[in-house]
């Protein structure tokens, strides 16, 4: 019996339909997780899923959760698939399904130190390689601390905060950092959402280069897909929205709004994509089921047999 999915994935209906699948397509989840994706999509028929994550313990767990011939793992990041599906002899894919952002299943361990709805080390790493968010948090200055509180979970006290974290070192548990957040920004018990969100966001973000991660990612994508094939990239935030977005844009023909400072100019290169979906939000009653689906949203391309896109200086984008 194949043992049940210990989290729902957000928009799944909608990202299955998105990727279009046909019988004994070669689909890319890049995000695998606890696998919720890969089942739809083994379900609607794929030939094979090369499933994606950088998490040991998404890998070791997989074969449990998913427990299908078709399925592949790879411990790696979704910036790499290219290179790995070369290096398999894989080839181009059919599809490729994105789900940005940290996983329910992280959340829910405290000692992945992502959260501090429970007490844990303050950790965050995805990978578990790399310095931890203790690490950073104690040795960065001040000024380096509120770059990434600002520029990484829009926080308009960053200042403030990071002034705190200084004050208030040694950190090093999720609850530390939490309760230090909320003194510094006067945070009363009831209120609507807790100031600390933004603060764990940012570091989070900074500790694994996710929106870097992101936009090689998406890169990737480009290079991996067959003509035709389908993208699906659901996000959590704006900032990660914004990249999609402009990715897509800019990859289907599209140019930023000009203005008399800069006017607008068409990019020489070929569109890469087409057939660019407007973004799709979850229902009510998804969001009713599952809160954390409240702030999703997925966009979805279809690769065009253009070239891929190459920087001024030749290099691949």
């Amino acid at each position: 019996m194949t043992p049940a999915a210990p989290h729902i994935p957000v928009l799944v209906n909608e990202v299955i339909g998105a990727l279009a699948i046909q019988a004994g397509d070669t689909i890319v989840d890049g995000t695998f997780g606890a696998g919720g994706y890969t089942r739809a999509m083994l379900a609607v028929g794929a030939g094979r899923v090369i499933g994606f994550d950088c998490d040991p313990d998404a890998i070791a767990n997989g074969p449990s959760l998913v427990p299908d011939a078709r399925l592949t793992l790879v411990e790696e990041r979704f910036s790499q698939m290219d290179r790995v599906l070369a290096e398999r002899g894989i080839g181009l894919v059919d599809g490729i399904a994105l789900d940005i952002g940290v996983s329910s299943m992280q959340i829910d361990q405290p000692e992945r130190g992502f959260s501090f709805q429970a007490d844990g080390p303050l950790d965050m790493r995805m990978d578990r390689s790399g310095p931890t968010a203790a690490e950073f948090l104690n040795q960065a200055d001040e000024a380096e601390i509120a770059r990434i509180l600002r520029e990484y979970g829009e926080e308009p006290r960053a200042r403030t905060i990071a002034r705190a974290i200084v004050a208030n070192r040694p950190i090093e548990r999720t609850a530390e950092l939490a309760a230090i957040v909320r003194r510094a920004l006067g945070y009363r018990a009831g209120q609507k959402s807790d100031p600390a969100t933004r603060t764990f966001q940012a570091v989070r973000i900074h500790i694994n280069r996710e929106l870097d991660e992101l936009r090689d990612g998406l890169a990737a994508a480009e290079r991996s897909l067959t003509e035709g094939g389908r993208l699906a990239v659901v996000t959590f935030h704006s900032l990660e929205d914004r990249i999609v977005k402009r990715f897509l844009r800019e990859r289907s023909g599209g140019t930023p709004a000009a203005s008399r400072h800069r006017p607008e100019q068409a990019d020489p290169r070929e569109p890469t994509f087409a057939r660019v979906a407007k973004p799709v939000s979850p229902s009510e009653r998804e969001v009713a089921g599952n809160p954390r689906a409240r702030s999703a949203r997925l966009r979805s391309a279809v690769r065009t047999s253009a070239p891929v896109w190459v920087d001024r200086k030749g290099g691949r984008q």
